[in-house]
């Protein structure tokens, strides 16, 4: 099980205002501030941004993270949210099939071309 996972940003107080604003629907908030590095979680950081001068993401590196949605609302208000803020839609919120299951997801490019997917899944 992975315990939280890190990605880098350029400009660690503009990235860190896009996601305050965009993980509220996540129940994700700003919990750690160590500097050049900002978390975010429901009770600890699960999800940190690290400062790295002159970063940019690698367009179709492959690599992309995704963080469990509650619902299908949140996966919309979370794309909305990360679109009025500056990220790219990179797949419209929407009920796409999966290798087990039918799921609900939207994917955005943050503010540095990091690929961030949101998913829902349905409960037995």
């Amino acid at each position: 099980m992975i315990d939280h996972v890190s990605i880098a940003v350029s400009d660690l107080i503009n990235a860190a205002q896009f996601y305050d604003r965009a993980l509220v629907p996540l129940d994700m908030k700003r919990v750690a501030d160590r500097g050049q590095s900002i978390g975010f979680g429901k009770t600890y950081p699960e999800l940190w941004l690290n400062l790295r001068d002159g970063y940019r993401a690698q367009a179709d590196s492959g690599h992309h993270i995704c963080l469990r949605a509650p619902s299908e609302t949140a996966v919309q208000a979370f794309h909305d949210a990360a679109v009025a803020g500056g990220g790219k839609s990179d797949k419209a919120p929407g009920s796409y099939p999966g290798v087990m299951t039918t799921y609900h997801c939207a994917f955005i490019l943050d503010l540095d071309g990091n690929k961030i997917e949101v998913a829902t899944f349905p409960r037995p």
